[in-house]
C-alpha cells in the first residue's frame, strides 16, 4: 500500500517541489541501517555514499529517481533552489537505482547552515537522451518532469538534514 501525501504537505515538499498526487508506488530508502520515513533526521555523515533504495511496482514499467533539496543553501534564503543531488532513470519496477541509468552521479548532502529537506522523488516513465546538466543549483523538478513527460510523481520520501558539530561526526 501507497504511503498517504499528509507528511509531504506538513514538510512542505507538496508546495516548494512538487505538486499534488497520489502514491501508487511503495518506495523504500536506507542509509545503512536507518531507514528514511518522511520527515526523519538524518546525519550527513552517514550519507557519503548512495542510499539503498527499493521500488516495488511492475517489471515492465520503468521508473526515474531524483534527489533535491529545496533549502540550498538555506531555508531562510533558498536561492539555490533546488540543489540536486541524483537523478536515476529507466529503472526497473520491482528492482533499485542499480539497474537503472545514472545521469547524475550522488552527492550526499552537506548543509551549511540550518535544516534542510532532501527528497527522493520517483516517477514512472522511460527517460531516453538527457544533456549534461550544466549545474547542480537552481534545478527544478517539476520542468524536469514536465519535460521528460514524466507525469505525476508516484512515490515521494524525504528527510531532514542539518550540519554537524565537527566533534559529533563519524
Amino acid at each position: 500500500m501507497a504511503a498517504s501525501v499528509d507528511p509531504l504537505v506538513v514538510g512542505r515538499v507538496i508546495g516548494d517541489v512538487l505538486d499534488m498526487f497520489v502514491p501508487t508506488v511503495t518506495m523504500s530508502v536506507y542509509y545503512g541501517s536507518k531507514h528514511v520515513t518522511n520527515g526523519c533526521d538524518i546525519k550527513p555523515s552517514i550519507t557519503i555514499n548512495p542510499p539503498k533504495v527499493a521500488i516495488d511496482g511492475l517489471p515492465d514499467q520503468l521508473y526515474t529517481l531524483v534527489m533535491t533539496d529545496p533549502d540550498a543553501p538555506s531555508p531562510s534564503e533558498p536561492s539555490m533552489r533546488e540543489w540536486v543531488h541524483w537523478i536515476v532513470s529507466d529503472i526497473p519496477g520491482g528492482t533499485n537505482p542499480t539497474r537503472g541509468k545514472e545521469i547524475l552521479g550522488y552527492m550526499g548532502p552537506r548543509p551549511p547552515v540550518g535544516i534542510h529537506r532532501y527528497i527522493l522523488f520517483q516517477q514512472e516513465g522511460p527517460l531516453g537522451a538527457v544533456q549534461q546538466l550544466a549545474s547542480r543549483a537552481n534545478f527544478s523538478t517539476r520542468f524536469f518532469a514536465d519535460h521528460f513527460r514524466l507525469g505525476l510523481p508516484v512515490a515521494t520520501v524525504y528527510f531532514n538534514a542539518q550540519k554537524e558539530p565537527m566533534s559529533r561526526r563519524r
